[in-house]
């Protein structure tokens, strides 16, 4: 099937720390793998490239965001809870400020960003670390994600 440029596969990445990599969980259980099939299923045409790196931070995200949001980009689904800054207390930097600059930096270059949802009820949804999400608490953040995202892929 051949689409038109009105058509064409909305380019989607999702950046952040290890929550958005999927750690302990297969790349298919992964937030960002189960939101692309929701979007698909429900007859978008996307790609959700994953972006996450385990155990990055706010000034990591900062540094690679040109390399990991391709030209072409429409949106960013942005973890900005910097988990691998909380969980090792590494890199105390401006969180806020770095966020200011991810978020100003892929704004310039007209790139929706879209927050990671979180939310107290995923403690119910953890590894046994108790810091990264089961495959259940990845499909809760793919579902609560699911209808922001259908509203900014036309």
């Amino acid at each position: 099937m051949l689409f038109s440029a009105d058509q064409a596969r909305a380019q989607i990445v999702a950046i952040g720390a290890s929550n958005v990599a999927g750690k302990g969980v297969s790349s298919s259980d992964a937030w960002p793998a189960q939101l692309e099939g929701m979007l698909v299923a429900k007859g978008r045409n996307v790609h959700v490239t994953n972006a996450g790196i385990s155990g990055d931070t706010n000034a990591g995200m900062l540094a690679r965001l040109d390399s990991a949001v391709p030209q072409g980009t429409k949106i960013v689904l942005l973890d900005q809870y910097g988990g691998g800054w909380n969980a090792r207390r590494f890199g105390k930097g401006d969180q806020n400020a770095e966020l200011a600059a991810i978020q100003a930096r892929l704004r310039s270059r007209g790139i929706r960003v879209i927050p990671m949802w979180r939310n107290p009820a995923l403690r119910s949804y953890l590894q046994p670390d108790g810091i990264h999400f089961t495959a259940e608490g990845h499909r809760l953040v793919a579902t609560k994600m699911l209808p922001s995202v259908m509203g900014a892929v036309h």
